[in-house]
């Protein structure tokens, strides 16, 4: 199979992942795939997983908002955040879910509708 350079960029960080055969992203619409030769663009990406696969092996990341930029030569994940699966801390990620529970729950009991 034919591979492509895939690197990921936030603006802390630069992930350059190498050469991969195929990569799946969060679009704001639902998920996309990526293969080599696929038509170039930009395309806007929601919060979620991508999984680039890399001499037969799965890799995956947390991504959160940004674009995806596809070009003939490669593609840029350009992000505002990114995380490889192997680097998640789970009780930070616990504690930011918490968080994100009580401000939902704030946000509901402030509606119009209540």
């Amino acid at each position: 199979m034919k591979t492509f350079p895939l690197d990921i960029v936030t603006p802390t960080r630069l992930i350059e992942e190498g050469d991969v055969t195929y990569v799946r992203c969060p679009g704001i619409d639902g998920a996309f795939g990526i293969m080599a030769n696929h038509r170039e663009g930009i395309i806007a990406l929601g919060f979620g997983e991508v999984k680039a696969t890399k001499d037969g092996k799965e890799e995956f990341f947390v991504v959160a908002g940004g674009f995806a930029e596809i070009t003939k030569e490669k593609v840029h994940l350009l992000v505002e955040t990114a995380e490889r699966s192997t680097e998640i801390d789970s009780s930070r990620a616990e504690e930011a879910l918490e968080r994100a529970k009580a401000r939902f729950k704030e946000t509901d009991e402030s509606s119009p509708s209540h």
